[in-house]
């Protein structure tokens, strides 16, 4: 059924385009941030567990709520490692990271989501799309925030 929601279909495709790397991104991230709740050692064990734990259950959240603004818009969703590993800014981390690097690689994910997040407002505004733009600021000021903790516990 042709979809009338006052965006042009070439700019729905645009934004589900941008949106896909979001949703790969944040997936990427998601997993990256169970494989260190999981697998974390050290004196701040407790801390990061929980903390990661409380990252990725709003990860898993998030991955829905994207994956259905692209649907919402007319086109699927990627939803398989392949198109996530081609459409993803993250790289995997091989093996198991010191808790300190693994605070660092998260920190990483985090700014990599802003960014993709970031690149995808010029043609979401262009098309007055208000509702992904809704949902951008929202990603982007719950990574930014996310970020700022995580490298505060780097300070010494």
């Amino acid at each position: 059924m042709k979809i009338d929601i006052g965006i042009k279909e070439k700019d729905r495709a645009d934004i589900a385009k941008g949106l896909s790397r979001l949703l790969a991104d944040t997936y990427t991230l998601y997993l990256q941030t169970h494989n260190f709740h999981w697998n974390v050692t050290g004196p701040m064990f407790q801390t990061l567990h929980l903390m990661f734990e409380t990252h990725y259950t709003e990860l898993a959240g998030a991955v829905d709520l994207i994956a259905e603004r692209i649907r919402a818009l007319g086109f699927p969703a990627p939803g398989t490692y392949a198109e996530f590993g081609r459409l993803s800014s993250i790289k995997e981390t091989a093996g198991v990271p010191k808790a300190e690097k693994m605070i660092r690689l998260l920190v990483e994910g985090q700014e990599a989501v802003v960014r993709t997040a970031r690149s995808i407002f010029p043609v979401a505004e262009k098309a007055s799309d208000e509702a992904t733009a809704d949902l951008l600021t929202q990603r982007i000021q719950l990574h930014e925030k996310t970020a700022w903790m995580l490298r505060s516990l780097l300070e010494h």
